[in-house]
């Protein structure tokens, strides 16, 4: 057994008194302490100053760490559960519901073509068809297809006194007597009269017929909006009378 000084003994013994020693030394310190009054007096002098720098500290906040590992724990996964990387793997999870979306997204646009294709390839002739209505929605106020009403900013189209509509005016009478029709009709920008329509089903004289055909075959100075041309929607009433003197017996 290894017998120590006291001297060796108390530079040991703070080490002794942390468990930091070999099983040797602390054997051979432990009986010296016991034989020797001095060292052992010094050893409860360091025993005392640990139990009083023990009392004098803070205690840990042993009851606000309580959770913290599984907050933690639970923030993570909740993070790594909204990133684009796990929210693109769980679209893919279900691949039929991929499969029916690319289908639905694929048959959109194959009945988007379809239509476009109707409308593209549809008799513009064709007032009732779906590109004529869509094109005459769509079209600007005043143009052709979406002609204008006479108000007071429009001025109204008027008969040049060469054409073929002031021919069939004068004709219109003739020796037949009286004449009153309502027409109603556009005119184009271009002063063309297309549309023409007799407001009074009942007057179907030969002279009526003759009187739309000179007129749809016509041309007036368009109805102006300042300076522009426009088309207009209007309501033309043709009256003619002629009157006779009766020659007394």
């Amino acid at each position: 057994m290894t017998v120590l000084t006291c001297a060796a003994v108390r530079k040991r013994l703070a080490a002794y008194h942390d468990d930091e020693l070999p099983i040797q030394q602390r054997i051979a310190i432990q009986s010296h302490v016991h034989a020797c009054e001095a060292c052992a007096a010094e050893l409860a002098t360091i025993d005392d100053l640990a139990d009083a720098i023990r009392l004098s500290a803070a205690p840990g906040p042993a009851d606000d760490w309580t959770g913290l590992q599984p907050g933690v724990i639970s923030r993570m996964r909740a993070e790594r559960y909204e990133a684009w990387p796990a929210r693109v793997s769980r679209m893919f999870e279900d691949m039929h519901l991929v499969w029916i979306a690319l289908a639905a997204t694929a048959a959109t646009f194959l009945c988007g073509a379809i239509v476009l294709g109707m409308l593209r390839f549809a008799s513009p002739e064709r007032d009732d068809s779906l590109a004529a209505m869509i094109a005459t929605v769509s079209a600007p106020s005043g143009s052709d297809l979406n002609p204008a009403s006479l108000d007071g900013l429009i001025q109204a189209p008027t008969i040049p006194g060469n054409g073929i509509v002031s021919a069939m005016l004068e004709q219109s009478g003739g020796t037949e007597g009286e004449l009153m029709m309502t027409f109603s009709a556009v005119i184009t920008r271009e002063g063309r009269i297309s549309g023409m329509e007799l407001l009074d089903p009942s007057n179907s004289q030969p002279r009526v017929a003759r009187l739309i055909s000179g007129f749809s075959r016509g041309r007036l100075e368009p109805a102006r909006h300042g300076r522009d041309p426009v088309a207009v929607n209007l309501v033309w009433l043709v009256e003619h009378m002629t009157v006779r003197g009766k020659q007394r017996g």
